[in-house]
């Protein structure tokens, strides 16, 4: 079906979903898609195993792009996955963030991945000069494989993210996998990205996955993959949150790992509170991040007040990034909460809308909260000490 006449059916369907979708498609450029199949994967173990099984089947080309790689199980496995397809001819090229890495992979990692036949892209290299760019991180976590299937989440090819190691306590995380024609989107994300790292152009249409016949791919409601940069005027992932958050007539539950936010989005979370929507945000309760999380936490009482139910992860560390509206519309990605993936890192996620995945991600949300700890008014009343620093943690805010 034409992308126009997605449009229109959706319109016809739900006029309160249709301006954040035209929006997505119209103004920064992500078409909606049906012949689309996804499917949620929570735990990193799961994913991980998905993972491996997708790329075991790349004939053309495998792209992966992360925030970050660190030597292990998870990454050790991919990576003979890929030396392979690289000796079999498949196109193989990953791009990972320095900073990202930093400490986590041994010096010209690079070059040692070139030599396996893999082509890499270090994005950003940390250079020891002060430098605001710096803060202009590759944040997003994407895997394709031959624009057939695709990957993202917050789920990055290290270790603790399929709870292989105890970092802080369990990881919670969550990842989509997208089959049919919405991989489409993220082998293009991918793409400009390498082009813009490498300064080529490259022909997209050489990658397509089919050039003439239709995706055999049967529809699951609508998927619309996005992206979010720092170097246009579009922020995409808050604008996304924001129409989610506003558009709730009977809940919207959240996860995140860091809640440090700006005016607009604190004022649309209390007005939707105060406006009977069912609003609860799941954080951790184990840090990763002392003052991060001291930061978090200052932002309770506030969303308290107004009617906001907020829980911690008492298990372990929540990295999930996702938002679920009146089981119909939600989101899955890596925007974390925060100045730095609003507004400063590369970034992204899918909208879905009245597919299978939605339910799915609810269902896991309200079994989460299971083994979180509700948050009262009297669990934020903090000694003086403790209120100054988290006063001036705010201040602060936009770099952490």
């Amino acid at each position: 079906m034409p992308k126009e006449n997605i449009l229109t059916k959706i319109a016809n369907e739900n006029e309160e979903i249709f301006p954040l979708v035209k929006y997505l498609q119209g103004c920064a450029g992500f078409p909606v898609y049906q012949n689309t199949q996804t499917e949620y994967l929570t735990p990193g173990e799961l994913m991980f195993e998905r993972l491996t099984e997708e790329l075991k089947k790349a004939e053309r080309y495998i792209f992966l792009e992360y925030f970050i790689i660190q030597e292990g199980i998870m990454w050790n496995t991919v990576l003979e996955i890929l030396k392979e397809k690289a000796k079999q001819g498949v196109d193989v090229r990953v791009i990972y963030d320095d900073m990202g890495c930093f400490f986590l992979l041994p010096k010209d990692y690079q070059k040692t991945l070139e030599s396996m036949g893999i082509h890499c892209f270090v994005f950003n290299a940390f250079q020891p000069i002060m430098s605001t760019i710096q803060n202009n991180r590759d944040h997003r976590k994407i895997a394709v494989i031959d624009g057939k299937t695709a990957f993202t989440g917050g789920i990055n090819l290290a270790d603790e993210y399929i709870n292989a190691i105890d970092k802080h306590g369990y990881w919670k995380d969550a990842s989509i996998m997208v089959h049919g024609d919405a991989a489409w989107s993220f082998t293009l994300m991918f793409l400009q990205m390498w082009s813009l790292c490498k300064n080529t152009i490259e022909n997209y249409n050489k990658y397509r996955p089919r050039q003439t016949e239709t995706c055999p791919v049967l529809s699951d409601g609508y998927v619309q993959p996005y992206a979010d940069s720092p170097i246009d005027n579009e922020n995409v992932g808050e604008h996304v949150y924001l129409k989610i958050i506003n558009n709730a007539k009977k809940y919207v539950y959240i996860n995140t790992p860091y809640l440090i936010i700006d005016d607009a989005m604190v004022s649309a979370l209390k007005l939707a509170a105060k406006s009977g929507v069912d609003v609860r945000i799941v954080t951790p309760h184990r840090w990763d991040k002392r003052f991060v999380h001291m930061t978090t936490r200052s932002y309770y009482r506030e969303l308290l007040r107004a009617g906001v139910k907020i829980y911690e992860y008492s298990k372990g560390f929540m990295h999930s990034k996702t938002f679920v509206s009146d089981d119909k519309v939600a989101t899955v990605g890596t925007t974390n909460l925060d100045f730095r993936s609003l507004y400063l890192h590369f970034e992204c996620g899918v909208l879905l809308y009245k597919n299978r995945s939605v339910m799915e991600i609810k269902k896991d949300y309200l079994d989460t909260l299971n083994i979180c700890q509700e948050i009262t008014m009297k669990d934020c009343v903090y000694n003086a000490f403790i209120r100054f620093v988290q006063e001036i943690l705010r201040v602060f805010a936009p770099l952490m």
